[in-house]
C-alpha cells in the first residue's frame, strides 16, 4: 500500500508544507506529490492547519494512508528571543557538584529581562561526577528533600537540574536518581536534566537547560494544540517535530525538550535540498571528491551551509548565542548574508557604483519592486531585466541601463562566492545546491563551483526535509585506550550509538555512523580520548493496517504528558524591554571617552576593564592559556559582591619594597575540564596559603600573575581581593607558555618549589623539592591527574625585589589596552590590526585562511600545525588589516606548528606542509605569534579550523627570554626545534594605564 509522509516548515513569513509518497522516491520528483505555502499565522496552528489541508487536497491523498507528520517551527525560539513572559516560566536551579561551579553562578550571563523573567532560586547539593566517573560526592537524599521543600516554598514548579559531567557516558546517573527521588517528593515538579540537552561545557549547558525549563509549559501547550490540529485534519499518525540537528523527535519528547526543535528551521531546507538533488542516492560528483554547499535564498537573506557526506548540515564548533543567552546545543553552522530576490539596488549617481543589498524590501516584494510596478530597484528586476526567468512586467524593467545591470549581477556573484568560500570546508570542488524562492538571482557561474543544481520543488525544501527527516542516536563516552585493541573500542562505541539510533525509531538495517569525533584528553595520561558518535537511520515504516490503534495510543501519551489546556496563548504584543548584559559592560559605555578609574598610582578595577582584559589576555595567550570567559565571570561576581567594593585594584611593580612578600597562584590542568567542572572558588587561596605556610611567610603584600595569556591572565583578581592585597601590573612570561618552567625566575635559577597542588575538596599536595623546576612539572600533573585534572598551584613567595627583577611589566595594562582597541576598532568599523598595533606595537605577519590543521596529544600537550593558504583578490577587498604591512598580498602559504602555544610560523610547501626543509621560517618563540579572527577575537590552537579567515601578527619578547637563558628554554631549542630565533623587531615596554591616567587626589 502507498504510504506518505508530510513535512510542515513553519517560517517567520511563511508556512511551507510537501507531502512525499515514500515508495516513490526514485521518481524524478523524488516522490513529492505536492507542496504548498501559506501566510504564517500569529497563533502559528491555524497556520499549520490550512498548509496541511491545502497540501492534501492538492494532492487527493486518502488521509488513512498518511503515516506521519513532522513539523519545524520557530515557535518557541521566539518566546526566548521575545522575551514574553506569558509564555516563559521562573525556574529553579540544581547543580549536582559537591564543593565546586561556585565560582559562576547560574543566570550569570542571563540579560537583565530575561533573568527577570526566568531567575529562581539556586542549590549546590552533592553528587557530580569527574570526567573519568568517579564521583565527586554522593547524593545525598536528606539534601534533596530540604531542597523540594524550599523549591516548594518559593511556588515554583519548572527545575533545571544539572550534573558535572553528566552528559558522558554514564547515563546521567546523578542526574536521573536526583530526578526521580526529587519525583518522589513532590510528583507535581517538572524537571529537566542536562545530559539531555548538550555535551560538555557546563555554563552553555546549563544556559540551555534553563531556557527548555522556563518554555515547557508553553512547549507542552503548543504540542497538545498540534495534535488537536492533526485530529481535526483527521490524521490518525504519529507527530513529529524536526530538530536542529535535521533529524526527528517524537511529539512527547519535543514538549519536554522544545531547546532542541530552536534551530530546525535551516536544517531542514538543507537536507531537503540534498534529497531534491538526489544526492542521498549517490547523484552528481562522487561523494569522496567534492563537498556539497546549499545556499538558501530568501526574500532578503541567503545562507549558506556544508553539508557533510551524511546529508546532514556542518553543526557549529562554538557556542550559539539565543536571546543573549551563550548556549552549546547542537545548531547548524550557517552563514546568512545580506542577499535576496528582494534586496535593494542602489546607483551612486557620482561614481557610478552600483551595490545590492543589505536594505530589503522584504515581503513588500510584489508592490514595490518595478517589476511588480512598484519604484525600487531589487535584484529581482535584474533578473527580469536580464530576461533569466518569466517573473513580472520585463516591460517595466526595460528601461534601466544595461551597465547598472551588468554591474548588479557582479556584484550578485561576488557575494554568492564570497558567502560560499566562507563555509568551504575543503579544498575540494563544490557542487552547490540553490533553494529557495530568491533562487533565480543567482545568473552567472560562480568561482570555484564546479556544479550549481537548482532542484524540483526547490522553493519547498525545508517542508521537504521535515518530511524525509531520519532518526539519530548519539553516544559521548570516554575510554582508556592504552594497551587495548582501538579499533575493537570504536567498532564497539559505533554499535552502542546504532542501538541509540533503533531503539529512537530508527530501521536498523538502514542506521549508519554519520559522524566521529576523537578528542583525546591533554594531561591525561593511557591515551584518554573522548569519542562522540552519532548514526542515524530511516524512520522505521509502521504497520498501516495497525495504525489507527497506534495513534490512540500515542495520543493518550500525549494527554498522559502534556500539562495545561489546549488553548494556545496568543501572542505578546509587548516588546522586549531593552537588555542591560550584565557580562558585556562595555555596551553600556562610550568606549572613546571611558577612563580608567587610577587614583594615586592605584588602578581600580571596573568591569569594563575586565571586559577588555579578558580580550587581551586572549591575544597575549599565543593560541594557549584557555579561554579567559570563566574567569572573566568569575572576576565580576566579586566586583558585584557586597564588602568588596574597591579592594580589586593594581599597582606599578616599582611600587614594591623589596622585602615585600608576592604570593602567587593560578590553574593548572586541562581545559576540557576547566570549561565543565568549574572551581569551587576556594583553590587558589588554599594552594596560596598552604605554600606560605611551609614557607614561613604569614602577611602578603602583593600577588603576581604567573602568565598573562590566556584565563590565567585574570586569575590573580580574585585573590588579590580575598587577601585585600593589590595586583602587580605585570606577570611572569609576556605571554603564555606550557610548564611551569617556563616562568622567568625559574628560568634564571630560582626554584618554584616548594610548591602546592590544591583541589575544591580541601585535597592539597605538597612538593617540598625536586631536582629540577622541569622534574617539579611533571610531579604537579602527576597529581592534577589524580584530582580530577584541574587544580590550582601556587609557587614559592617571591620578594619585591626578586619581582622586580624578573618580571614582565606592564602586561596587564597591555592586555587593557589590546583589548579597548579591539572593541573599539569593532563598533568604528576601523582597521583592526593597526589599532592593536596603535597600542602594542608588533607586525603583520600574514592574512590568509586556514586550509587545514593537525592535532595530536603528546606528553600532555596539544599538539599539531595549521596551514594557511593566501586570500583571492575579491577576499582581499573585505580584509580588515589592509593598511598593516605586506601579509595582505603574499601568495605563499604559511604554516604554524603549536604546542598549545604557537611555536613558530614559516612560509611552507602546501603539499609537505611539516617539511622543514622546504620552510622559510618568519617568526619563532620566544617573540608572540597570535591568530586573530576577523572580528579581532583572539583563535586559540583548539579552536583552529578549516575556513576561517585571519589575520597572523607578532610581537617581540621581552629581553628576559632573548639571553642565552631565556632562550634555552624560551625559545626554539627548549621545545626541540631545529632552528635559531631571528629576531623580529625591537622590544616595546607596554603603556602603563597607571601612569597614563593618575590623578592625585
Amino acid at each position: 500500500m502507498t504510504k506518505y509522509r508530510i513535512g510542515v516548515d513553519v517560517g517567520g513569513t511563511n508556512t511551507d508544507a510537501a507531502i512525499i509518497d515514500i515508495l516513490g522516491i526514485d521518481s524524478l520528483s523524488r516522490g513529492v506529490c505536492a507542496s504548498t505555502k501559506t501566510p504564517t499565522t500569529s497563533d502559528v496552528t491555524s497556520g499549520i492547519y490550512t498548509a496541511i489541508q491545502n497540501v492534501l487536497e492538492q494532492s487527493s491523498v486518502d488521509r488513512q494512508d498518511v503515516v506521519s507528520v513532522a513539523i519545524g517551527t520557530t515557535h518557541f525560539v521566539n518566546a526566548v528571543v521575545q522575551a514574553d513572559s506569558s509564555r516563559l516560566s521562573k525556574v529553579a536551579v540544581v547543580r549536582l557538584c559537591g564543593p565546586f561551579t561556585r565560582q559562576v553562578p547560574p543566570f550569570t550571563e542571563f540579560p537583565s529581562d530575561l533573568k527577570r523573567i526566568m531567575g529562581g532560586p539556586v542549590f549546590y547539593l552533592d553528587g557530580g561526577l569527574e570526567i573519568d566517573g568517579r564521583e565527586i560526592a554522593p547524593l545525598n537524599v536528606e539534601q534533596i528533600k530540604a531542597t523540594v521543600k524550599n523549591i516548594q516554598a518559593a511556588a515554583i514548579k519548572m527545575v533545571a537540574l544539572l550534573g558535572v559531567f553528566s552528559p558522558l557516558d554514564h547515563n546521567g546517573i546523578h542526574e536521573e536518581t536526583c530526578k526521580k527521588l526529587m519525583l518522589d517528593f513532590d510528583p507535581s515538579l517538572s524537571i529537566v536534566c542536562s545530559h539531555s540537552i548538550g555535551r560538555i561545557g557546563f555554563l552553555e549547558r546549563e544556559n540551555a537547560t534553563i531556557l527548555n525549563a522556563s518554555i515547557l509549559a508553553f512547549a507542552r501547550k503548543t504540542v497538545r494544540a498540534f495534535c488537536s490540529a492533526m485530529a481535526k485534519l483527521q490524521l490518525r499518525c504519529p507527530l513529529y517535530l524536526t530538530q536542529n540537528d535535521g533529524t526527528l523527535t517524537d511529539a512527547a519528547t519535543a514538549a519536554e525538550l522544545p531547546i532542541k526543535t530552536f534551530a530546525s528551521g535551516p536544517t531542514n531546507s538543507m537536507t531537503g535540498a540534498a534529497f531534491l538533488a538526489n544526492l542521498d542516492r549517490g547523484g552528481g560528483s562522487k561523494q569522496s571528491d567534492r563537498q556539497v554547499l546549499v545556499v538558501d535564498i530568501g526574500g532578503t537573506t541567503t545562507d549558506v551551509c556544508a553539508l557533510l557526506p551524511s546529508g546532514f548540515p556542518r553543526q557549529a564548533s562554538n557556542f550559539v548565542e539565543v536571546g543573549g543567552v551563550r548556549t552549546a546545543f547542537s545548531m547548524p553552522d550557517v552563514l546568512s548574508v545580506g542577499l535576496g530576490g528582494g534586496s535593494r539596488v542602489v546607483v551612486d549617481e557620482q561614481t557610478g557604483v552600483v551595490s545590492v543589498g543589505p536594505e530589503s524590501v522584504g515581503h513588500y516584494l510584489t508592490s514595490r519592486a518595478m517589476a511588480f510596478g512598484g519604484d525600487v530597484m531589487t535584484a529581482t528586476d535584474i533578473v527580469a531585466a536580464s530576461a533569466k526567468a518569466d517573473i513580472g512586467d520585463r516591460k517595466m524593467v526595460e528601461h534601466i541601463p544595461a551597465q547598472v545591470v551588468t554591474k548588479a549581477r557582479e556584484q550578485i556573484r561576488k557575494i554568492l562566492e564570497r558567502a560560499i568560500d566562507g563555509v568551504k570546508i575543503s579544498d575540494q570542488p563544490v557542487v552547490l545546491l540553490l533553494v529557495g524562492g530568491g533562487s533565480v538571482i543567482q545568473m552567472d557561474a560562480l568561482n570555484g563551483v564546479t556544479e550549481c543544481i537548482m532542484p524540483p520543488h526547490h522553493d519547498s525544501a525545508n517542508a521537504v526535509g521535515a518530511a524525509i527527516a531520519k532518526v539519530a542516536g548519539e553516544i559521548d563516552v570516554i575510554e582508556l585506550l592504552e594497551g587495548r585493541d582501538e579499533k575493537q573500542v570504536f567498532e564497539a562505541a559505533k554499535q552502542r550509538a546504532i542501538d541509540a539510533a533503533v531503539a529512537r525509531g530508527a530501521e536498523r538495517d538502514g542506521v549508519k555512523i554519520a559522524t566521529i569525533e576523537k578528542i583525546p584528553l591533554a594531561y591525561a595520561t593511557n591515551k584518554v580520548t573522548r569519542l562522540v558518535i552519532k548514526a542515524i537511520g530511516n524512520l522505521a515504516p509502521l504497520d498501516i493496517d495497525n495504525l489507527a490503534s497506534e495513534s490512540n495510543t500515542f495520543q493518550d501519551n500525549i494527554n498522559d504528558n502534556l500539562e495545561g489546556n489546549e488553548k494556545e496563548p496568543s501572542k505578546s504584543n509587548k516588546r522586549r524591554e531593552t537588555p542591560h548584559f550584565a557580562a558585556k559592560p562595555s555596551l553600556q559605555i562610550d568606549l572613546d571617552t571611558y577612563q580608567p578609574d587610577v587614583r594615586n598610582n592605584t588602578w581600580y578595577i571596573s568591569p569594563v576593564d575586565l571586559e577588555f582584559m579578558a580580550a587581551g589576555t586572549g591575544v597575549l595567550g599565543t593560541g594557549g592559556g584557555g579561554p579567559s570567559r570563566i574567569q572573566y565571570l568569575h572576576c565580576l561576581q566579586f566586583l558585584q559582591a557586597p564588602g568588596y567594593a574597591g579592594n580589586m585594584r593594581v599597582v606599578k611593580p616599582a611600587s614594591l619594597r623589596d622585602s615585600d612578600v608576592c604570593v602567587m597562584g593560578s590553574w593548572f590542568g586541562a581545559p576540557s575540564v576547566s570549561s565543565e567542572r568549574l572551581s569551587a572558588g576556594t583553590e587558589l587561596a588554599l594552594a596560596i596559603e598552604s605554600c606560605a605556610q611551609v614557607t614561613g611567610k604569614k602577611d602578603f603584600h602583593a600577588i603576581v600573575t604567573d602568565e598573562i595569556g590566556g584565563g590565567n591572565g585574570l586569575s590573580a583578581f580574585p585573590s588579590g581581593v580575598m587577601y585585600d592585597i593589590p595586583v602587580v601590573d605585570g606577570d611572569l612570561m609576556g605571554r603564555a607558555y606550557p610548564t611551569l618552567e617556563h616562568c622567568t625566575p625559574y628560568v634564571y635559577g630560582l626554584s618554584s618549589t616548594p610548591c602546592a597542588v590544591a583541589d575544591g575538596r580541601g585535597n592539597v599536595s605538597i612538593i617540598l623539592h625536586a631536582e629540577s623546576n622541569r622534574r617539579a612539572e611533571t610531579m604537579a600533573r602527576s597529581q592534577c591527574v589524580d584530582l580530577g585534572n584541574r587544580v590550582a598551584l601556587s609557587t614559592a613567595p617571591l620578594t619585591g625585589a626578586e619581582t622586580k627583577k624578573y618580571i614582565i611589566p606592564n602586561t596587564i595594562s597591555q592586555a587593557w589596552y589590546i583589548g579597548r582597541a579591539v572593541y573599539r576598532a569593532r563598533r568604528s568599523k576601523k582597521d583592526m590590526i593597526q589599532t592593536i598595533f596603535d597600542t602594542s606595537p608588533g607586525k603583520l605577519l600574514y592574512t590568509g585562511k586556514i586550509i587545514d590543521v593537525k592535532r595530536d596529544v603528546s606528553r600532555g600537550y596539544t599538539m599539531g600545525y595549521c596551514l594557511l593558504a593566501p586570500l583571492s583578490s575579491d577576499e582581499r577587498e573585505t580584509t580588515i588589516s589592509s593598511s598593516c604591512g605586506a601579509g595582505m598580498e603574499e601568495s605563499r602559504y604559511l604554516v604554524i606548528p603549536f604546542q598549545n602555544e604557537f611555536l613558530y610560523a614559516a612560509y611552507t610547501d602546501p603539499d609537505a606542509p611539516e617539511e622543514i626543509t622546504k620552510q622559510e621560517v618568519i617568526c619563532t618563540v620566544p617573540d608572540l605569534i597570535s591568530i586573530l579572527g576577523q572580528d579581532g577575537e583572539a583563535i586559540g590552537s583548539q579552536e583552529l579550523r578549516y575556513g576561517l579567515k585571519v589575520n597572523v601578527i607578532a610581537m617581540a619578547a621581552h629581553p628576559l627570554w632573548t639571553t642565552r637563558e631565556g632562550l634555552s628554554i624560551g625559545g626554539p631549542k627548549g621545545f626541540r626545534l631545529d632552528m635559531e630565533w631571528t629576531k623580529l623587531g625591537e622590544y616595546w615596554e607596554p603603556r602603563s594605564v597607571i601612569e597614563e591616567f593618575n590623578r592625585v587626589v
